[in-house]
């Protein structure tokens, strides 16, 4: 069984959640929702960790930040759920350039949780998420993830 994980941003989370009834997702073309990256890295370990890549924070400060990986809110057959991102990932992504986000996508190659996986792919999708941090961050907007199973 494979999750989808779709990044975006909304002004609140009473607003993120919303998209819970659009079918299909925030990527859905009337969804009213600004989306990012799309792909397979989850919003609580690999993004934590990545966070911790980008702060210096320890994983294990990150980890204890409410909104790091925070179930939102679920669909009512358990297959939809929204996860928050956390501001400070947001920040640090927003701040990042090209040039940090591909330094520290081979140290995230080498975790446990993506051995084996392509920094260059990596890379790519840090800065389709920083992209869409920038935006959140220019517009007030926090980030979530909507994952599908």
């Amino acid at each position: 069984m494979s999750v989808i994980y779709d990044y975006f941003s909304a002004a609140s989370d009473e607003e993120a959640v919303k998209v819970l009834d659009v079918e299909g997702g925030p990527t859905a073309t009337d969804s009213g929702f600004d989306v990012g990256t799309l792909g397979g890295i989850d919003p609580v370990v690999q993004l934590g960790t990545l966070e911790a890549l980008l702060t210096g924070a320890p994983y294990d400060d990150v980890t204890e930040d409410p909104r790091a990986g925070h179930n939102l809110a679920m669909s009512e057959d358990y297959d939809r759920i929204i996860i928050t991102v956390t501001d400070a990932l947001t920040s640090a992504l927003a701040a990042a350039d090209d040039a940090r986000l591909a330094e520290v996508a081979e140290p995230w190659s080498q975790t446990e949780e993506l051995a084996g996986a392509d920094p260059a792919q990596l890379a790519a999708f840090a800065r389709d998420l920083a992209a869409l941090a920038r935006r959140a961050a220019a517009s007030g907007h926090h980030m979530y993830c909507w994952a599908c199973i």
